[in-house]
């Protein structure tokens, strides 16, 4: 190095330490980092095998009740954010735990949340006043700053996927969260309210249109014939299988508008192509075995394991047996911010 570039880099040091303490710091620096040629993934590639996990969860219901856990969970860390809670850069997610005869307290927070029934019938999930019972594959909302609790007057545990948007919300720097008074919010209607109203292809005259879906509980066996009809109208999208997304009724966008999710079917012996997506998604394996390659990774999984492929990894898929997959992602917050981008090659 010459002596000009020695002592421009002296000085550049010590102008650095001399703005330091203005709280300034140097855009070019940083400007490489900040304003990327493609999307730097802060989450990594994982896995999660639920045959392995399944008896850390039954043992975590001998450990603690859920009322004193409040939420009996077990969080699933991306590996690449240990000790933050989060699965993505933006989301949450873990398996949660209900055993018979116990009750997870009701509460209400801004933080949106989305159930996928995983095993275990004779739960339920009350919203806003209402129950629902708890099956498996039922995909379950419960928007932001809603009462809801779970109970389980069944006689079997009950596990389900929680998915969140608690870093994105934490990240805004808005949360609010408030405990119900008691351990059940009064129920003021009938299950199924939402069916003869929302579900029906048709709409209350007068109805009021909010940001989420007043259908809070998709039924699995609804969705799952859907997907099934659809493989004997035409031949699978060479990347997705047959995929559909969860819609809300009144406005024909995603159930909640921080969370999309997705149910899609791959056919026996299905080799999907490559497709890369900026939004980072959670993936559950609801029916079936295969294999997923995730950038440079490859998975096998079975039903009910977990897997997460970053933004801008490329995924593809192979079913050895005809598979459904659940996922969620953020990508409604990724297009209504205009910033949503796929590449299939």
């Amino acid at each position: 190095m010459s002596q000009h570039a020695t002592e421009v880099t002296g000085g550049r040091q010590q102008f650095y330490e001399h703005i330091s303490g203005q709280n300034l710091t140097p855009l070019w620096e940083s400007l490489h980092h900040l304003v990327p040629k493609t999307p730097n993934a802060n989450c990594a590639p994982a896995y999660w095998n639920y045959q392995e996990i399944r008896p850390l969860l039954l043992e975590s219901g001998r450990l603690i009740g859920a009322k004193e856990a409040v939420r009996r969970v077990l969080v699933l860390e991306n590996p690449a954010l240990r000790g933050h809670s989060s699965i993505t850069s933006s989301l949450y997610a873990g398996l949660q735990l209900i055993m018979p005869g116990e009750v997870a307290p009701s509460h209400r927070h801004n933080q949106s949340a989305l159930r996928f029934v995983v095993e275990g019938e004779g739960a339920f999930t009350a919203v806003d006043g209402e129950r629902t019972a708890m099956r498996p594959g039922d995909f379950i909302l419960t928007p932001q700053w809603r009462w809801h609790d779970h109970g389980n007057p069944g006689d079997e545990p009950v596990i389900w996927l929680d998915g969140l948007d608690l870093p994105l919300v934490n990240y805004l720097g808005c949360g609010f969260a408030e405990d119900y008074p008691e351990d059940q919010q009064p129920v003021t209607r009938k299950e199924g309210d939402y069916l003869p109203r929302y579900a029906a292809n048709m709409l209350p005259l007068r109805h009021q249109v909010g940001n989420s879906s007043p259908i809070f509980n998709y039924r699995y066996d609804r969705s799952r014939d859907a997907l099934h009809e659809l493989t004997k109208m035409g031949a699978a999208d060479e990347w997705d299988g047959y995929k559909m997304r969860y819609v809300n009724p009144l406005t024909g966008g995603y159930p909640m508008p921080s969370m999309g999710a997705f149910l899609q079917l791959l056919p026996k012996g299905f080799s999907s192509r490559t497709a890369k997506t900026t939004d980072s998604t959670i993936y559950h394996v609801v029916e079936g075995s295969g294999q997923v390659t995730v950038g440079e990774q490859t998975f096998n999984f079975q039903a009910k394991d977990i897997f997460v492929v970053p933004t801008w990894h490329g995924v593809s898929f192979t079913a050895a047996q005809e598979t459904v997959l659940f996922s969620f992602s953020d990508r409604p917050v990724q297009e209504t911010l205009g910033l949503f981008r796929e590449a299939r090659y």
